[in-house]
């Protein structure tokens, strides 16, 4: 049901022309879309009925980001129904989620996660970035790069060194001391954008270090973002196999020849390969230990079979397949940000040998 009901909610609402209104718009963002997606109870999705959400788990989500990742969906919901809320199921006290999470499931609030910086690529655990605390007051210096959806948060959360280890804090987006600014990024669905903070006032979540906490949330949100990279190369599969049905050379459809059998074959066994990743490590727990195991696997499956299904994607449409017209560069953009969005297929192939031993 779920599916079905965001199939048709993107099909109708978020079609292609509508995707390239947004990404040439300053914001890449709709409000009244983000309505209706709330009152659909997308942004509460995986947030518990006591806070305002439907209390559904990680397999829903899956489902749903599959299907916004075949349209190519753009906004901050991976932000902020993904990232930031998961950080804050994972690492925030039961009174701050009981404060947070129901303007997040409700969409009134848009949140996002500030983890990376340059030049520590995607090693997050120990960030330049300092909090010091006044009385009980924090206030935080250093910059973040890569942040989703940054420009529109009206909450974000940064992770900062403290002297028990790392710190999580929550900063408005309109705090004094804040500068934001929006990356020029590959992928124009996909807003970023770097922060600089100077004495931004902010409140710390959770108690202590938040390492362990944040580790599974960052492990959860990779498996979302497999789920849409999957969601994003079945489309391009289908894309391919229709093109190749009714595109005729030499008085024939393409599809009848060999070489372009065989591409589309592969095409199907990469997809296949990535949603079975993706769904198993879905069906994982949040606190199982085989989560070290199956996010990384499940990130490195799909990233690299996204990112080769959209390039055979233009191949197979040949000339139009290059042009700005046509919607396969779209695809082959997301799939490149994505694969690299929190950590590469590399990094997540170290993160895979570590949780396995070698």
């Amino acid at each position: 049901m779920i599916r079905s009901t965001a199939r048709q909610f993107l099909t109708d609402r978020i079609p292609m022309e509508k995707v390239r209104e947004l990404m040439m718009s300053d914001d890449g963002f709709e409000r009244v879309l983000w309505k209706e997606m709330a009152d659909l109870g997308w942004t509460g999705l995986s947030i518990a009925e006591q806070h305002g959400g439907a209390g559904l788990g990680q397999v829903e989500l899956t489902v749903l980001v599959e299907e916004m990742g075949r349209m190519v969906t753009p906004g901050p919901f991976f932000a902020s129904a993904v990232l930031a809320t998961t950080a804050l199921q994972e690492t925030a006290s039961d009174t701050q989620q009981a404060e947070l999470l129901p303007a997040l499931a409700s969409g009134e609030m848009i949140a996002t996660l500030a983890v990376f910086e340059q030049p520590r690529g995607w090693s997050w655990d120990t960030p330049a970035t300092s909090a010091r605390d006044d009385e009980g007051s924090w206030s935080l210096s250093g910059a973040k790069r890569g942040v989703l959806d940054g420009h529109l948060a009206d909450r974000i959360l940064v992770t900062a060194t403290v002297d028990d280890g790392l710190g999580l804090f929550l900063v408005d987006g309109e705090a004094d001391g804040l500068s934001i600014t929006q990356e020029s990024a590959l992928d124009p669905t996909r807003r970023q954008a770097s922060l600089v903070l100077q004495d931004v006032p902010a409140t710390r979540i959770g108690d202590g270090d938040v390492t362990a906490g944040l580790q599974r949330a960052l492990r959860l949100a990779v498996i979302a973002l497999s789920a849409e990279q999957v969601g994003g190369a079945q489309a391009c599969m289908e894309m391919s196999v229709e093109y190749a049905k009714t595109r005729f050379q030499f008085g024939r459809p393409i599809g009848s020849y060999q070489s372009i059998k065989h591409r589309c074959a592969n095409m199907l066994m990469k997809v296949e390969h990535a949603r079975s990743a993706s769904y198993y490590a879905a069906r994982v727990g949040h606190d199982d230990p085989e989560l070290a195991v199956a996010a990384p696997l499940a990130s490195t499956v799909a990233s690299e079979a996204y990112v080769w299904v959209a390039g055979e994607n233009i191949q197979i449409h040949g000339g139009i397949g290059f042009t700005w017209e046509h919607d396969a560069h779209i695809y082959l953009k997301r799939a490149k940000t994505s694969s690299l969005l929190l950590g590469s297929p590399h990094h997540q192939r170290d993160l895979l040998g570590r949780a396995i031993g070698i």
